[in-house]
């Protein structure tokens, strides 16, 4: 239980003190991104890196993060915000987790919606994260072309 706890407090204050917006630490080994969003995740997991055990902290989780925390094998979590929907994924893949402010849901960038992160998993099951994934990557390139206007 020590490591667990020292690796998601040193992921917590990384994230709290760098100007990361995702850090996931195991047994001395960090990764630390500046990207927006559920890039970082999205970007591991292309990568193949293997993050199974690990301990993350980030500034929003939604359903979509979530399901690629899930995915990727994180033990446990810190969200500066996490949805409603984010705790049930968090539940049911048995990851650890803590908060500081829970919400309904993750609004889009311009904040006249929701994320469409989001809305582009709404509909997966909670437990199809290899469906979420791909759903993911292709509404990420989607966005990427400009399809949306964005």
């Amino acid at each position: 239980m020590t490591d667990f706890m020292t690796d998601l407090q040193k992921a917590k204050e990384l994230l709290e003190n760098g100007s990361f917006t995702c850090v996931l630490c195991r047994d001395g080994q960090t990764f630390k991104s500046t990207k927006a969003g559920i890039s970082p995740m999205l970007d591991y997991i292309a990568e193949g890196i293997d993050l199974s055990g690990f301990s993350a902290a980030d500034k929003i989780v939604g359903k979509a993060a979530a399901m690629l925390f899930a995915l990727a094998g994180v033990k446990a979590l810190h969200a500066q915000t996490l949805s409603r929907s984010a705790e049930e994924i968090l539940r049911m893949h048995r990851i650890q987790y803590t908060y500081d402010i829970r919400t309904e849901g993750i609004i889009n960038r311009r904040g006249d919606g929701l994320c469409p992160m989001e809305q582009a998993v709404a509909s997966i099951e909670n437990t199809d994260l290899q469906g979420a994934y791909k759903a993911l990557c292709e509404k990420q390139a989607e966005l990427r072309k400009g399809v949306h206007g964005l």
